[in-house]
């Protein structure tokens, strides 16, 4: 990306949006485009400005940020922006919500500044899922609300006995290199996979494609 990231602030702490305001537009390679302190704000501000990525706040009075996630990503407009969720809490359920409703991942939100800088970038380059290993303790930790896989969902399908190793340590968190040498593959190849696994399930990012994977029974709690 030549221009600038243009990140959103939603959080209903002031104190919290100005050091994230302070870290970011440090950073040459990002800029602070808006914010606001509440997910109805947000929504409106968003419908008038683009965004490559929103930092949103999971619990908030009125419009919580699943919601607001929610509604964000279900508007029909070119180029929707990735959502980075944030929590105060490792393993909250909100924060599951909120991933199924589309973010594209979550950070704690006592994450270390350079942690924060990692994530923005790797949701915005799509190929890294943020906290792998948390996302992963997270969806396994609310396993249990997830409806029971009766048979073969059809949305599993098309895909190659390959694409379905690779989607099994995708959900597990492995990261790229790993899945690379677990599988006894090229990091290239690997990379092609996950593309198409993409492709074929419609999905927008890795962190999609593991709660995908928990969905439909291919992977569960503990494997």
């Amino acid at each position: 990306m030549s221009r600038p990231a243009r990140i959103f602030l939603v959080d209903d702490q002031a104190l919290v949006r100005a050091g994230f305001r302070m870290l970011i537009e440090a950073q040459p390679d990002m800029e602070v485009v808006g914010e606001a302190d509440d997910g109805r704000t947000a929504l409106e501000a968003l419908a008038v400005t683009r965004a490559d990525v929103v930092l949103m706040d999971v619990r908030m009075p009125g419009l919580d940020g699943v919601e607001a996630t929610e509604r964000l990503l279900a508007q029909e407009r070119p180029g929707p922006p990735k959502v980075v969720v944030l929590t105060t809490f490792d393993l909250d359920e909100y924060v599951f919500a909120a991933i199924r409703a589309g973010a594209s991942g979550f950070l704690l939100k006592d994450a270390r500044p350079e942690e924060l800088l990692e994530a923005i970038r790797a949701v915005i380059g799509g190929d890294a899922v943020v906290a792998p290993s948390a996302t992963r303790r997270l969806l396994e930790h609310v396993a249990g609300d997830l409806p029971a896989a009766t048979g073969e969902d059809p949305r599993l399908a098309e895909l190659t006995p390959r694409e379905r190793e690779v989607l099994v340590e995708i959900a597990r968190g492995r990261s790229n290199a790993e899945i690379a040498g677990d599988l006894f593959m090229a990091e290239a190849t690997v990379k092609t996979h996950v593309g198409r696994l993409l492709a074929k399930l419609d999905q927008r990012d890795r962190v999609q494609l593991a709660v995908l994977a928990y969905e439909t029974g291919l992977v569960r709690a503990g494997r």
